[in-house]
């Protein structure tokens, strides 16, 4: 082989077509022209460099370069140029043209492409080479399939095609798999396209290069893939990759956010939204054409692999023998897949579809494209539907992982519409919120996968399952999803044949589904008016049982950031109260009498005697109260229902003074704490004077919890004002934007969440997550002059929700219009640049840490506590 890399020459002079009239003047012209799009303008483009091209080999070739062809290849060769492509181009010669003259030919074409400032990949060889560079290289194999003759030889041309083809197909058996791997390796590296944000048009799963493979597949002659609406889907793909290169002005294929509107009215389109949607349902049509297809060559290799006579007497499942094994009445396995019977008849089994649906997830295989083919061309099911038909549904939804697969072929071939009409609307939906990993549809079949698990905890699994499939149908509706979503659940409901009782229920609990995580993450647990409202909503003991496993189910589908052992505790003990009050326990008393533990009267005794504060930092489990030794037990023992120990208790008594919120906040987020929960109470021990009582819930971030000594240093030092918290967290603030390259968050909202509490006005905080959010609300608070009883701190993503119960200086709530004016000094103190975040405080602290590694309470006191054992006195 012979390249022309290292070979310098002077630039050849200007070939015809050239020039301020010439070929980028044209090329120019095309592309803002708006008479030719999608597949003519690529088409246009090709000829017309096609042209250009040949004219530069015309001129470039001299005496000393006979038999030579150029010739393109890839995506160039299919005659599909988009603006920004490469030029994959090689120069073939028949090897009698010595090295000098084919470097200089190749220099006098190559160089006109790089002035223009165009991508080009090429390479000179011999027919002899490219065929053994095919062999050595997949890529280069596959490049060559699409080769197209522009000039010189066509003789040349047609032999490395023809060359190319049949050694593809000889050597199928052995590269299909090589090519298989590929194409996984590449959806592990870039994702799939049908669910990214962001998606690389060609890389990612159900992209461009899937729509080569195929094509490739096809060449070899052992497969095709299904064709339905595949080159529709691929035309669309490469549609949106010609706008953004004409948005951007670069050859990119990564769809960004920033970019999306823009592309989406350069095709004409609503908004970005819609772009997406489109992009997704290409993709998916070819993800699923890319699966059956590689069904199919697996099934071939594996029947080419073993001769007939001896395939029988291997041991092994019958359907890797050929043989058909029964899984359902109609249904049988063949060949490793679900697979209809041959005494099935569709036209007089409307049921037909789902039960070999329901089958093959339940045998955990893919279910046969012919078979939901049959299926679909058979009369649809009455409406409602009989008894048989929703039992497969439940059925079906309830075999958790492998629902997935059989769900998205029954989509793919369009049969889900017949079934659920209202599924259309969610149908590729994307969802923004970075918290989600799946669209709108996609989320609700893994949400029912995540409850197909839980179904061992409830007494109705098919009232969990249907719910989970249906709790977010009502996002393709305008307004609040979930109230438009219990309208619809009750049409379904209906449809699917439930009676009136078990629709109402199914509808409660899509109306319902974020009631117990909202209520648990951000209102008041021990306000007897929190857990009387959850009460009233679900209505029966047998609906929270059902709400509960929906709320997890739903949390574990949504992605990693929208559940944790602490949500988990959280929404378990509310479910717990709420179980109580429904069963007739007596509610618990009105917050502000309960007692106060011994440990945090000691605590407000040390700071009213000492004038300081003091703290604790105590190791407690996740839920439950803190754990107590057992004497029976053998020290070490474990048990399966232990607690997890997560975070620690912070207990802090300060003399009452101002500030002491926004101080301790701001001292936290120093030290990288996590504000978990936080409660707020004032005590008069002995008479000595009020003490405020912090009791929260803190974990660090990452690395070790901070000595209890430290944390008071700078709380004391902070109190005084000789620790300047918001000038050190604003300057770790500018040092993180420095770094980061977020988009600018959405402005921070609070209102005011009115009747959530009848001792207390609750107001709400949404904002960006930053560092020292707490801080700076505490600050804010302060300054408008109300008391804050207690705050639930809640972070999902990037997005903190957090609910504070204030009420005036006297323990009563504010008035309306007092309670909105707080609101609104709260939300102009968090507009503007963030400072740092009690939640999420990544930078250095202030102060060094060291671990804390008693299992025994750490307390920090002034000097004149006692110094008892695991004391740290300063």
């Amino acid at each position: 082989m012979t390249d022309s890399a290292d070979h310098t020459v002077s630039p050849a002079a200007p070939a015809p077509g050239d020039g301020p009239g010439g070929y980028p003047a044209a090329r120019l012209r095309l592309l803002q022209q708006d008479t030719a799009t999608g597949p003519d303008r690529r088409a246009a483009l090709a000829r017309l460099t096609d042209d250009w091209l040949a004219a530069l080999l015309a001129r470039a070739a001299g005496p000393g370069t006979p038999g030579t062809a150029l010739v393109a290849v890839g995506g160039y060769g299919r005659g599909e140029l988009s603006p920004r492509s490469d030029l994959d181009l090689l120069l073939l010669h028949d090897g009698r043209a010595n090295t000098g003259d084919l470097a200089a030919l190749a220099d006098r074409l190559w160089y006109p492409v790089w002035d223009l400032g165009l991508d080009l990949d090429h390479s000179v060889r011999t027919p002899a080479e490219a065929r053994r560079a095919a062999r050595d290289d997949l890529r280069v194999q596959l490049g060559l399939l699409d080769a197209r003759h522009l000039a010189g030889d066509p003789e040349l041309t047609a032999a490395v095609r023809t060359a190319a083809y049949a050694d593809w197909r000889a050597s199928a058996p052995r590269r299909l798999p090589e090519l298989r791997e590929l194409c996984q390796e590449r959806a592990a590296r870039q994702g799939e396209l049908q669910y990214l944000l962001e998606p690389d048009l060609k890389e990612a799963r159900g992209g461009l290069r899937d729509a080569t493979a195929l094509r490739a597949i096809a060449a070899s002659w052992l497969a095709d893939a299904p064709r339905g609406g595949l080159e529709a889907a691929r035309t669309r793909l490469l549609d949106t990759r010609d706008a953004l290169h004409l948005t951007t002005g670069r050859a990119t294929d990564r769809l960004s956010l920033q970019e999306q509107d823009q592309v989406a009215g350069a095709l004409g389109l609503l908004d970005a939204d819609t772009l997406l949607r489109r992009t997704y349902e290409s993709a998916r049509t070819i993800a699923y054409a890319a699966d059956v297809t590689w069904r199919e060559v697996g099934r071939v290799l594996r029947a080419r692999s073993v001769k007939p006579v001896l395939r029988g007497l291997l041991p092994g499942r019958a359907a890797d023998r050929g043989e058909r094994s029964p899984l359902a009445d109609g249904v049988v396995e063949l060949d490793g897949e679900a697979v209809l019977a041959r005494t099935a008849r569709p036209e007089r089994d409307p049921v037909l579809l789902l039960r070999a649906a329901a089958a093959a997830a339940q045998a955990g295989l893919p279910l046969a494209t012919h078979a939901i083919r049959r299926c679909a061309a058979a009369a649809p099911l009455p409406v409602p539907w009989p008894a048989e038909a929703r039992e497969q549904l439940v059925t079906l939804l309830g075999a958790g992982a492998p629902t997935v697969p059989v769900w998205e072929a029954l989509e793919a071939e369009g049969v889900l519409a017949r079934l659920l009409p209202d599924w259309e609307r969610v149908r590729c939906r994307p969802q923004r919120n970075p918290v989600h990993t799946w669209t709108v549809d996609r989320h609700l079949v893994e949400t029912a996968v995540r409850a197909a698990a839980l179904t061992r905890r409830v007494h109705r699994p098919d009232l969990l399952l249907v719910a989970a499939l249906l709790h977010d149908i009502g996002k393709g509706w305008p307004g609040d999803h979930a109230v438009a979503g219990e309208t619809i659940a009750r049409d379904v409901a209906a449809r699917l044949g439930f009676g009136p009782g078990d629709t109402a229920v199914i509808a409660t609990l899509v109306r319902h589904h974020l009631l117990l995580v909202e209520t648990a993450t951000r209102r008041d647990l021990d306000d007897p008016e929190t857990v009387g409202a959850v009460a009233e909503a679900v209505g029966g003991t047998g609906t929270l049982e059902l709400l509960h496993a929906l709320t997890e189910a739903d949390a574990l589908a949504t992605g990693p950031a929208a559940w944790s052992s602490w949500r988990a505790g959280l929404v378990a003990a509310l479910v717990q109260r709420v179980a109580d009050r429904l069963a007739g326990e007596p509610a618990p008393e009105a917050r502000g009498t309960d007692a106060p533990t011994a440990e945090q009267e000691r605590l407000a005794v040390e700071a009213a005697r000492t004038g300081g504060p003091v703290l604790t930092l105590r190791p407690r489990p996740e839920t439950g109260p803190p754990a107590t030794a057992d004497p029976a037990e053998p020290a070490g023992a474990a048990t399966d229902t232990a607690p997890e120990p997560v975070g620690v208790e912070l207990l802090i008594a300060v003399p009452d003074q101002p500030g002491v919120l926004p101080a301790a906040a701001g001292v936290l987020a120093l030290h990288r704490l996590t504000v978990r929960a936080a409660d707020l109470r004032t005590l008069d021990p002995l008479g000595l004077g009020p003490v405020l009582l912090l009791s929260w819930r803190v974990a660090a971030e990452y690395g070790s919890l901070p000595e209890a000594g430290r944390l008071r240093a700078d709380l004391v030092r902070a109190l005084d004002g000789s620790l300047d918290v918001p000038g050190r967290l604003a300057e770790r603030e500018r040092a993180y934007a420095r770094r980061s390259r977020a988009a600018p968050a959405p402005p921070p909202r609070v209102t005011v969440a009115a009747g959530s509490s009848r001792t207390a006005t609750v107001i709400e905080v949404r904002a960006q997550d930053a560092h020292g959010l707490l801080h700076r609300i505490g600050r804010a608070l302060e300054t408008a002059g109300v008391a804050v009883r207690s705050a639930h701190i809640s972070t999902l993503g990037a997005n903190a929700v957090d609910a504070f119960y204030v009420t005036d200086p006297h323990g009563r709530p504010l008035p309306e219009a007092e309670s909105h004016k707080v609101a609104r000094t709260v939300e102009d103190a968090l507009q503007g640049p963030a400072t740092p975040n009690t939640s999420t405080a990544p930078n250095t602290p202030t102060t060094a840490t060291a671990p804390n590694t008693a299992n025994a309470p750490t307390t920090a006191t002034a000097p004149t506590s006692a110094n008892a054992p695991n004391t740290a006195t300063t």
